[in-house]
């Protein structure tokens, strides 16, 4: 039992050795580990930067999205103009064309008409064709 108390009391004043100089703020550290820690201070500050530079880039590419988004509805709204315009273009166009036809259709029967009755009395009889006379040769 003597070696237990003996071993206990070590593991104990270890314990408050590391808790004491825990709480005191050990300013101790190797070089090696020094070096370490300014290296990665280094490259948190390079990352930071470079997180501010994309943040950056980020918003700008956000105001020129939102900008050509604007556009496009722009360009959308006056395309469907367009579009209904065309409509309305194309019907107005084939109105006017079939009232063209039936004005033409009712010209050429008015002309027709009035041909008609001059053509019927110059001609004469029809299917009788003249005979010729016969010439003896004696």
């Amino acid at each position: 039992m003597a070696m237990v108390t003996w071993a206990g009391k070590g593991i104990g004043s270890v314990l408050a050795l590391v808790l004491v100089s825990g709480l005191t703020g050990c300013d101790y550290w190797p070089p090696a580990l020094q070096t370490q820690i300014e290296q990665l201070r280094s490259e948190l500050q390079t990352v930071t930067a470079e997180k501010a530079q994309y943040q950056t880039q980020l918003a700008s590419i956000a105001k020129v999205k939102d900008d050509l988004q604007a556009q496009v509805d722009d360009l959308n709204r006056s395309n469907r103009d367009k579009s209904t315009m065309i409509a309305s273009l194309q019907s107005n166009v084939t109105a006017l064309q079939e009232r063209l036809n039936k004005s033409s259709k009712a010209t050429t029967a008015k002309a027709s008409a009035a041909k008609v009755p001059a053509k019927t009395a110059v001609k004469g009889p029809a299917g009788k064709k003249p005979v010729p006379k016969k010439t003896s040769t004696r």
